[in-house]
């Protein structure tokens, strides 16, 4: 048979003799704990942790035990102490620290459990107390997770409840020890931890303008931009390539579960770069409609946009604005997805399906088309957008500005119909995700043309009309900024537009409210612009 110590000569396995738990996350703490017991393993515990084991009917000593003093200050300070940390810190090796173990009485620690309070849950709470808040900044354990890391030769750290399965795999594997590449694996992800940890806390404490009394609410604000921008996320998917094969791209996410990044693949083979960002213009989108809608992308920009009755007429209406462009892009859907409409889409080459639910008639329908990406999508609440620039970063809020009926000004001398500011209102939500310098021609839920990304604002309404499969006469056109001349919209009305959607503020709105006049067409303004660059 062979011993612990002969496995320790090739792999840097250490056994683990004594274990120090104290977590807020309870979850398989116990089967963990049995495990490490299992293996003659002491443990050392704190609170609630130990009295969660004792439950279990297992044997704890208290830290109290350990260190010889008892916790004090409401629990500020219990794992603060050198016979703690010495015991974390403790070099095997040394002869210096072998003595000053025996000299100081302190037991060595072989592995730490830790996880730490609950602080960006508790500042997510609405109204939270600021006293509550800063009793939620944990300080023993970002320490032991940090000493242990440290003297990872030494001492594993598990800061996740993830790597309990396959940390008692090795247990059982290693007669009671782990390797010297867990242990440094563990340690990268403590380091990890702390740092995410603190990131949190500053960044928080940051949109306090002043501390206020215990009880009061924090008055946590977005007003005015962070001292300091702190990103820091963890890697959710390494990915094929970039935009181009040539490029190197992953996924990081915030571990919400929602929007894009945290949505539930069901089917196909693995989302590209490209893919997310598509789908990610998609569901934005999708999130201005509340009625059933449909919305096909294409290198980010809307081909197909419509609403209806059912997803299948939005679907039969947004593939109609656009057939030819909408193969190979991807689609966005802000209702379950029934059967009837999977069986039309199917009929449709795209490369990704997003919607927040699938039926399984939809699900039976789409597995016919193994490469095809289903995923399943939670909404996200809006977060800043931060853009790379050479040398920085350019951060700006989500653009969340809309418009309703009774905040539009009529501008011309004929108002626009009910039915004309049905048309104007869709075009203007879609217009608002099209790249600038963009117009939008709609009729009735339904996009007709789309022209986006022009330098020229005549072009993009020249190019809308051109790329119109369906007649243009009697529609409506968005622009998401001003006419800065009247051509623009001459333009719009030669393709067959009645009414006109724009933000207004050109220091020649005079004379293009003349030149709607004359076109006799109605027109309102927004006062907010949608630039989307």
């Amino acid at each position: 048979m062979v011993s612990l110590e002969d496995k320790a000569s090739g792999t840097g396995v250490k056994p683990i003799r004594r274990a120090l738990l104290s977590v807020t996350d309870k979850t398989g703490l116990v089967d963990f704990a049995r495990a490490l017991k299992s293996f003659g393993v002491e443990l050392v515990s704190t609170g609630g942790t130990a009295k969660a084991l004792r439950e279990a009917g297992l044997a704890v000593k208290d830290i109290s035990e350990l260190t010889g003093f008892p916790e004090v200050l409401d629990g500020r300070v219990k794992t603060l102490h050198p016979r703690v940390h010495g015991g974390l810190l403790y070099i095997r090796s040394n002869e210096q620290h072998e003595a000053a173990m025996a000299e100081h009485g302190i037991q060595p620690i072989d592995i730490v459990v830790v996880n730490l309070y609950a602080f960006e849950k508790t500042a997510a709470q609405p109204g939270v107390a600021f006293g509550h808040l800063i009793e939620n900044i944990d300080i023993g354990g970002p320490s032991m997770v940090r000493s242990a890391a440290k003297n990872f030769e030494d001492v594993a750290i598990v800061t996740r409840v993830a790597d309990y399965p396959a940390l008692i795999e090795e247990l059982k594997a290693n007669g009671g020890g782990l390797s010297r590449a867990t242990r440094w694996r563990l340690a990268k992800q403590a380091f990890a931890l702390t740092s995410a940890y603190d990131a949190a806390i500053a960044s928080t404490l940051e949109r306090i303008a002043e501390p206020a009394a215990a009880e009061a609410p924090a008055a946590i604000s977005d007003a005015e931009p962070p001292a300091t921008l702190r990103i820091n996320l963890p890697l959710a998917q390494a990915l094929r390539y970039g935009e181009n094969p040539h490029q190197r791209a992953a996924l990081y996410a915030d571990g919400s579960g929602l929007g894009i990044a945290g949505a539930t693949q069901l089917q196909g083979k693995a989302l590209s770069f490209n893919n997310l960002v598509d789908l990610d213009a998609c569901w934005e989108l999708e999130q201005e409609f509340d009625e059933p809608a449909i919305i096909i992308v294409k290198h980010t920009n809307p081909c197909g946009a419509a609403t209806g009755a059912t997803i299948l007429e939005a679907y039969q209406k947004a593939l109609a604005s656009d057939p030819v462009s909408a193969f190979g892009g991807v689609i966005g859907i802000n209702r379950k997805v029934d059967g009837a409409a999977a069986e039309e889409i199917a009929k449709l080459f795209v490369e990704a399906i997003a919607a927040p639910a699938f039926s399984a008639e939809a699900r039976e329908r789409f597995a016919t088309k193994k490469n095809l990406r289903l995923v399943e999508v939670k909404s996200a609440p809006a977060k800043p957008v931060v853009k790379h620039v050479s040398g920085g970063l350019l951060v700006q809020g989500a653009d969340t500005g809309r418009v309703t009926e009774s905040e539009l000004k009529v501008v011309t001398w004929r108002p626009p119909t009910a039915e004309e500011l049905r048309s104007l209102l869709f075009a203007w939500r879609v217009c608002k995700h099209v790249k600038s310098n963009a117009i939008v021609y709609a009729r009735d839920g339904q996009t007709l043309g789309v022209g986006a990304g022009q330098m020229s604002r005549v072009d993009a309404a020249r190019f809308g009309a051109m790329k119109a499969v369906l007649p243009l006469k009697g529609c409506v056109a968005a622009s998401d900024a001003f006419f800065p001349f009247p051509d623009g919209l001459e333009a719009v009305a030669q393709a067959g537009a009645t009414a006109v959607i724009q933000p207004g503020g050109s220091v020649r709105d005079e004379e293009v409210i003349a030149a709607a006049d004359k076109l006799n067409l109605a027109m309102v303004f927004t006062g907010i612009r949608h630039f989307r660059h």
